[in-house]
């Protein structure tokens, strides 16, 4: 490696630290040999690591210091030595003895405990209590105990490194208050390399100035100056610009796909009645997805909703019952407006799907719908479940379109959204036939992900709603299981965690 042409490379406050390197090697030391702030040194450090001068290596240990009595024990002594020098041979009262020895009460107590077991003293008790010290005691006040020589050591001491006795002494006085405390540090040690010593032991006296300026120019005296050369190859910190959330990202490209179809978006509230969200999509009031193990409902304290116009209402009763017009013998029971006001939060974006089909015209169609929005599930919280989860809905309403329509427009969303492989299965849903499952293939993970669940609409869903019988394709993808996929998340969990790292480092959803 070239010396003069790294030396130009050189910052003036690496020029400063490089020399110092040659003898130290502690952050705190060179710090201080330097002259320069902390900020500095480390900074500087860190440019040489990145021009592979020196290696800087890190290393947590616990160190043991003294606390705020652990100080003032350093300085006077400890409370069981004064305790012991305001005793006698006779029996002494303990108001008598605090206000001899000029501890507190609450050192007092604690010296009684310590010096009766350490026999140092004999306590006798009547209607006061009266202490005298002990031969024991005695030998104690001639010589400095294990704990006076710990507490007078020079601090502070590497945790691991305190043994034998002074670990005995440690363990005594870590019971009492605010004596030591431990605290986790981090040590930085630097290691010149080879290229490292040889560039320190060069001259790198002398001005070196960093930029050009205008006032150097007019004058000339630029010439006789020595300029750092700029290193485009060294490393730079990292920037984080303001951006939407990753996920927001990816339901707004989403918007973006169906939008480009063709598609108006369909938009509504997260909490609706069970007319909604069941029984205008023909599921029967006994269904186990109505109950409170799958569904969210308000508090009755709130009331109940609104049922619409009587007419719906009437034609959406007949369907459950009987079939209504629709050429079908329905649920065949008793059906309850009662159970269809309740206030529930919506489960699926599917509600939107029958709300806007009760409102379209025939000056409306063909049409084409589609909607992105939260949905909220009495789900068991895991890697793959969430209760509250993304889904995206979409309806074609079109007398020309057929199950193999549904199936292109699949295919068509999946492919944008970053998954070519898509797979369908057949299934059973409620208020569609014929119903279908899909998957996607993550390339990633190589495995499967379940997709979409999707249909053509019942004539007991359609005609109550719509006044009349023709083809609806309609699908409601789970939209968080493909956005963990793109974004390499194996828990689902992850996806809503709100970590700062993961939202700064997190790729961008590419269009």
């Amino acid at each position: 490696m070239d010396i003069k042409n790294l030396t130009a490379k050189l910052h003036p406050l690496e020029r400063v630290v490089l020399p110092i390197l040659k003898e130290e090697n502690e952050l705190q030391i060179i710090v201080k040999k330097s002259k320069l702030k902390e900020v500095e040194v480390t900074r500087a450090l860190q440019w040489l690591e990145n021009k592979s001068l020196l290696k800087i290596s890190t290393e947590k240990k616990k160190i043991v210091s003294l606390d705020r009595n652990g100080l003032r024990y350093k300085k006077e002594g400890l409370p069981e030595k004064a305790f012991l020098n305001a005793l006698s041979d006779d029996y002494k009262g303990l108001n008598v003895i605090t206000k001899k020895s000029k501890l507190s009460r609450e050192e007092v107590n604690a010296c009684l405990g310590l010096l009766k077991r350490k026999l140092a003293i004999e306590v006798q008790k009547g209607e006061v209590l009266q202490v005298k010290i002990t031969e024991q005691g005695k030998k104690v006040l001639d010589k400095p105990t294990f704990e006076e020589q710990f507490i007078n050591k020079e601090f502070p001491l590497d945790l691991e490194e305190i043994k034998d006795i002074d670990k005995f002494a440690f363990d005594e006085l870590k019971k009492r208050k605010d004596i030591l405390k431990i605290e986790e540090v981090r040590l930085i040690t630097i290691e010149l390399t080879e290229i490292g010593k040889k560039l320190a032991s060069v001259d790198l006296g002398g001005e070196v100035v960093n930029r050009l300026t205008a006032g150097m120019l007019k004058t000339g005296n630029w010439k006789d100056k020595q300029f750092r050369a700029y290193d485009v190859e060294i490393n730079v910190p990292k920037r984080y610009p303001g951006k939407k959330h990753f996920v927001n990202q990816a339901l707004d490209y989403g918007k973006e796909v169906w939008i480009e179809m063709g598609f108006k978006e369909m938009t509504g509230n997260m909490t609706t009645t069970s007319f909604w969200c069941f029984d205008a999509l023909f599921t029967p009031q006994d269904h186990p997805v109505r109950e409170m193990q799958d569904t969210f409902y308000l508090d009755e304290s709130v009331g109940k909703g609104k049922l619409p116009e009587q007419e719906l209402v009437n034609k959406v009763k007949a369907a459950h019952e009987n079939g209504g017009n629709t050429g079908s013998k329905g649920w065949q029971y008793k059906w309850n407006p009662e159970e269809a006001k309740k206030i529930l939060m919506r489960t699926h974006t599917t509600i939107l799907t029958s709300q806007t089909l009760a409102k379209l015209k025939e000056e409306d169609l063909p049409a084409k719908f589609f909607a992105i929005g939260k949905c909220f599930r009495n789900e068991t919280l895991d890697w793959s479940h969430l209760f509250e989860f993304n889904q995206t809905e979409g309806i074609v309403v079109d007398k020309n379109v057929n199950f193999r329509h549904l199936l292109g427009y699949l295919r068509n969303f999946a492919k944008k959204m970053g998954y070519p492989k898509v797979r369908f299965r057949p299934a059973f849903f409620a208020y569609t036939e014929p119903s279908v499952e899909g998957d996607v293939y993550d390339p990633v993970h190589k495995k499967w992900i379940e997709f979409i669940a999707a249909g053509v609409l019942r004539p007991e869903v359609v005609k109550p709603l719509l006044g009349k019988d023709i083809p609806i394709l309609a699908w409601g993808p789970g939209i968080d299981r493909i956005l963990a996929g793109y974004f390499n998340i194996t828990d689902i969990r992850d996806l809503y965690k709100n970590d700062l790292k993961q939202i700064r480092e997190m790729k961008i959803w590419l269009k």
